[in-house]
């Protein structure tokens, strides 16, 4: 479960917002309040703050969001309890707060908006609200035992690291092949399923590639190093000739196009390079 929050001045429109029937909304939390309408709920929010005249953004906009799964099986009763569990996570139980539902997209999540000031005119400290919002809305996923966003995001780790597994297996049956330019790399790639993305500024110099696959969009240096630009075109590059590579190309054709190297990534081939030399005199094998 994920929270976000932060301090508002535009109270009305926030409400009217989170009881929007477009996204099919529906009153989940009404806490200290007596309104049925934005309107009447944003008078009564007023009444409170005119004790508190020098605080601007007098208003808690807070996002509580259950994962996709959970969020589908929690009742109307459900939300109200993790909204008010949130709320006392906050120590804001005692001040005037209205929450809504939106179920309009795949991922259920809760709008609560909350006065600021309190019935003794006092103002709620914002001080690193959104960080504080994380942590509560991690304490109330614990407690009812619905997932965590800590957990969520070591799945998606977990995901990611054999995703770049198999692009890197793919990747070394590619390169066994000898391919002996880019097209022919990416060609090869995109038969795995592998789109090889080539990134061009807008100097139309190249400066490198991503690598898209099963949904995912990484740099290709991200996926592995050996995948990086400067190794890669190297590698590529040397498949054309019998001898060893001694120059850094200044062009190369991508998809029927010729482009430039970027200053940088040539600066990175040409230390290949250089790295390639030192290794074949250390073992002796001529150059």
């Amino acid at each position: 479960m994920i929270g976000k929050g932060h301090a508002i001045s535009s109270t009305k429109v926030s409400i009217s917002y989170g009881w929007n029937q477009e996204k099919e909304a529906e009153v989940v939390l009404k806490e200290h309040l007596a309104g049925d309408t934005p309107a009447e709920i944003t008078e009564e929010f007023n009444i409170i703050q005119s004790q508190n005249e020098r605080c601007h953004n007098n208003t808690l906009s807070f996002i509580v969001s259950p994962s996709i799964e959970d969020g589908r099986d929690l009742s109307k009763k459900d939300l109200e309890e993790i909204a008010k569990k949130f709320l006392k996570e906050m120590n804001l139980q005692n001040n005037q707060s209205i929450g809504f539902v939106h179920r309009d997209k795949a991922h259920t999540h809760i709008h609560i908006y909350t006065n600021r000031i309190g019935f003794d005119g006092k103002a709620y400290n914002d001080s690193f609200i959104g960080k504080r919002s994380q942590m509560a809305a991690d304490n109330v996923a614990k407690e009812l035992g619905l997932t965590r966003a800590r957990e969520k995001q070591q799945e998606k780790l977990r995901e990611l690291k054999n995703l770049r597994q198999e692009i890197k297996i793919l990747n070394d049956r590619v390169l066994q092949t000898r391919p002996k330019s880019l097209d022919e790399y990416m060609s090869k790639m995109k038969a795995h399923k592998v789109e090889v993305i080539p990134t061009i500024n807008k100097s139309i110099q190249l400066q490198g590639f991503r690598v898209e696959y099963k949904g995912v969009n990484l740099k290709a240096s991200e996926v592995h190093r050996d995948m990086g630009g400067n190794r890669l075109i190297a590698q590529i590059s040397q498949n054309r000739s019998l001898t060893r590579l001694r120059e850094v190309p200044k062009s190369l054709l991508i998809m029927n196009k010729t482009v430039q190297l970027s200053t940088n990534l040539t600066t990175r081939i040409a230390k290949e390079l250089i790295k390639g030399a030192l290794k074949a005199l250390d073992t002796g094998i001529g150059i």
